[in-house]
């Protein structure tokens, strides 16, 4: 059992089939189909089943997934470890980050390590806080940034700082700018939060409604920059982490409304695979990282 035919196998069951496993590996259908025949001749149990002309995992295919992550994960370890042996201030470094977060303070961290950095492939994407989980535990992404702790044993996280949450409105809002003594007291606005997505950790409707213990009326936007919209034209307020509403509050395009009894925040940690390898460029990263966020903290004591 060698590492290709492990990520052979996962890429038929990422991609949902030998058809697009192969164009997604650049190989020959009965080549992918040889592969996965082996193993499974190997392992002595089949790793896939065909239902309905749909191409699933089997039992023995749902408990060989994490290994096989873990185990082209460290393959993939061995292979950067060494080349940053010859090479130790180049090599890909891959950023993955919750879409929320990716604002003007990721932009200065990235231009600064680019700056400092000019040899290294550095690439980003966005996913959700469980994405990231995910993309960091099978080696598709090196460091990741998201909402609150992953309790998984594979991953370290590490606290950058917890943000805190405030209520946010129109600025002629006949609240803006003033103080409620309780939340309760916004009981009859309308609010605006994400809709509820597994493994998002944004601010969705659970929130408010755990915060007020019973239902008020929300209504449901899938994008951030879309919510600070309508939020300015009046649509109707919400609760919003400090840094997702910084740049407006600044021009004050928006406003707050001050809660007495109001004590909310949201962690942000970075992820790594435990025990995986980061290369010493995704050691500066971090570093890089940290003392972004860590200045963020400082200045809130």
């Amino acid at each position: 059992m060698d590492s290709d035919a492990l990520s052979t196998f996962l890429t038929v069951h990422r991609r949902g089939g030998i058809s697009n496993a192969a164009k997604a590996l650049h190989r020959s259908q009965p080549a992918i189909s040889r592969r996965i025949a082996l193993l499974e001749q190997e392992l002595g149990m089949p790793l896939f089943e065909r239902i309905a002309g749909r191409t699933i995992l089997s039992d023995a295919g749902r408990v060989m997934v994490p290994y096989a992550e873990r185990a082209v994960a460290a393959a993939q370890d061995a292979e950067n470890a060494v080349r940053a042996l010859a090479r130790p201030d180049s090599g890909p470094v891959a950023l993955a980050v919750v879409g929320t977060l990716a604002g003007g303070r990721l932009s200065a961290i990235l231009k600064r390590f680019a700056t400092e950095h000019p040899g290294v492939d550095l690439s980003l994407r966005t996913a959700t806080s469980a994405e990231i989980s995910g993309l960091i535990r099978r080696g598709e992404a090196t460091i990741g940034l998201r909402f609150d702790r992953d309790g998984s044993r594979d991953l370290d996280c590490e606290l950058l700082f917890a943000e805190p949450l405030q209520v946010v409105c129109a600025t002629d809002h006949p609240r803006a700018g003033r103080r409620v003594t309780r939340l309760a007291d916004l009981r009859g606005e309308r609010w605006i939060a994400f809709p509820e997505v597994p493994g998002r950790r944004e601010i969705a409707a659970s929130h408010i409604l755990a915060l007020f213990q019973t239902r008020v009326a929300w209504t449901p936007v899938d994008s951030l920059t879309a919510q600070k919209r309508l939020i300015e034209a009046g649509f109707g307020i919400a609760l919003l982490a400090q840094i997702n509403a910084a740049e407006e509050l600044e021009s004050s395009a928006l406003s707050t409304i001050r809660v007495g009894d109001l004590d909310a925040s949201h962690d942000i940690v970075t992820v790594t695979r435990r025990g995986g390898f980061l290369s010493a460029a995704s050691r500066r990263l971090l570093e890089i990282i940290r003392a972004a966020y860590g200045g963020v903290k400082a200045s809130k004591r």
